[in-house]
């Protein structure tokens, strides 16, 4: 799919990355309300979008024709919080989307996935426009990406993707947030040797050649699910 970069015909204003694990907290749904008015293919077409952005942890928010919100998930909660907006209510969440993105024009068009992605809290967000999606008529799905939250690379897929060890996953999820080689020998109890060797394999295996290379990769992989 191509993402379209549209400065003047964007949705609300901003663009939002979130990485967050929200597999804590159910996902709010339309299914759930009892004046949902969405036909089966169409709701299909829906869920698809909406459960492959919570997978990826991206935050998203769902409006109707008249712009009010009507479904969303943990994710989008938790970035619009830290943009220090109150988000109990589907009347604050959308409240909160209007003020992120007041200063940019943006254009949410019925039927469309717009991106919303924040670089940093203050900063004017990038917003995009996503070709090819088809949502139920007047619906329209806001993703919210917050570049400023870090979310680590799931294990499992790291495992699947590099064959890693289950020792060599927990080095580099330690890498990725930041620990230094010997900080993590000390608090694992074991020599530098044994570190230096696990390190060696980890470059190997994701062929790169030094430790910023292998922590810019896996903040690369830590959008997939």
């Amino acid at each position: 799919m191509t993402l379209i970069e549209t400065r003047n015909d964007a949705l609300a204003g901003r663009q939002y990355i979130v990485l967050n694990d929200i597999r804590h907290e159910r996902p709010i749904s339309l299914v759930d309300r009892p004046d949902a008015r969405v036909g089966g293919s169409r709701r299909r077409s829906l869920e698809s979008i909406t459960g492959m952005l919570d997978r990826m942890g991206c935050g998203y928010l769902v409006l109707d024709r008249d712009k009010k919100v009507i479904e969303w998930n943990a994710a989008a909660r938790d970035t619009l919080a830290r943009q220090g907006e109150a988000t109990d209510t589907a009347v604050e969440l959308a409240a909160g989307l209007r003020r992120l993105v007041a200063n940019v024009p943006v254009h949410l068009q019925p039927g469309s996935l717009s991106w919303v992605v924040i670089h940093s809290r203050g900063d004017r967000p990038v917003t995009m426009n996503e070709t090819g999606v088809v949502t139920p008529d007047g619906t329209t799905v806001v993703a919210l990406l917050d570049r400023d939250n870090k979310s680590a690379a799931n294990p499992r897929t790291l495992q699947r993707m590099f064959g890693l060890t289950s020792a060599e996953t927990q080095l580099a999820l330690r890498l990725a947030h930041g620990d230094a080689p010997l900080e993590i020998a000390r608090s694992w109890h074991l020599s530098r040797t044994t570190i230096r060797s696990q390190l060696a394999s980890l470059f190997a295996k994701t062929d790169t050649r030094r430790q910023a290379e292998l922590v810019a990769l896996l903040g690369r992989i830590s959008v997939l699910p």
